[in-house]
């Protein structure tokens, strides 16, 4: 099974930052302009055809809410893709606390809405991910099973605050809550992978999320680290559409020549295990 465990759609008209912004340097813009219809929604049967033709058996799409920064994609937007292809597609719930009170009565509606997981984005939402007020969102997503995913790194949007992305601010919420696996998006961007990776091995709930990396710089963002053992904390994903494409991503993965049960893991099987895709 391949999993892309971190997929970004927007619907065009709740979109903050302008669309080459938002696309990035590394995207194919016509090509991912194709696939939305005229109402700026993407439309469920060619976004489904795109995902098939790249190889990817499931597909993990996060709702977003931060309207400083990139705006405002609700997981109601998601509904038309998720209902298009059960099978392909799940949802991945987001809160903000300066928007979202009580935080876990917002995760316990989005959860019930069939999200799989729950992103914090505290870059995009210039809060701390370790700030109390998420705590009794934190303590739902315990009780249940269900693993969040955190933001680390900076972001080069305009209004992110980088220094909410540091990997070690999640090691509170790890001491207070042993049973809550974490996934921390990007494996720690930019200045922070060593960081990222030694909290990786210490932990076997923790999890790094490889998405937005370019897949052939990998060996040199993890130098410190045996490749093999730190691959085996890995989940492949892409952070579509600022990617030339899904299946180029995947070959690279594969062109790293890790052992073949570590690299199954990376591309599917440990985002199959944490995220309960079965």
């Amino acid at each position: 099974m391949i999993v892309d465990a971190h997929v970004h759609p927007a619907r065009l008209a709740t979109l903050k930052l302008p669309w080459d912004t938002w696309l990035g340097p590394a995207a194919d813009a016509d090509a991912v302009a194709a696939l939305y219809g005229p109402d700026g929604a993407l439309v469920p049967e060619r976004f489904d055809a795109l995902f098939e033709a790249e190889g990817v058996d499931r597909a993990l799409l996060f709702c977003e809410y931060s309207p400083r920064v990139t705006g405002i994609q609700a997981i109601e937007d998601m509904r038309p893709l998720l209902e298009h292809n059960p099978e392909r597609f799940r949802v991945v719930a987001n809160v903000n606390p300066h928007l979202h009170y009580p935080v876990d009565a917002e995760v316990r509606r989005q959860l019930d809405l069939g999200a799989v997981a729950l992103k914090v984005h505290p870059v995009h939402g210039n809060f701390a991910p370790n700030d109390r007020e998420l705590y009794p969102a934190y303590a739902e997503c315990q009780a249940r099973g269900i693993p969040v995913i955190t933001h680390t790194g900076p972001s080069s949007f305009p209004g992110a605050s980088g220094r909410r992305g540091d990997p070690v601010l999640m090691d509170d919420v790890l001491r207070d809550f042993p049973d809550l696996t974490v996934v921390l998006a990007h494996g720690g961007r930019g200045w922070s992978y060593e960081t990222a990776g030694f909290m990786a091995l210490a932990r076997p709930n923790l999890w790094l999320d490889i998405a937005g990396l370019p897949p052939k710089r990998l060996p040199h963002y993890f130098e410190r680290f045996e490749l093999a053992r730190i691959a085996a904390k890995w989940i492949f994903g892409t952070d579509w559409p600022g990617i030339p494409g899904v299946a180029a991503n995947i070959k690279a993965v594969a062109d790293l020549g890790l052992p073949p049960a570590v690299l199954d893991a990376v591309l599917g099987g440990n985002a199959e295990r944490v995220y309960r895709l079965s």
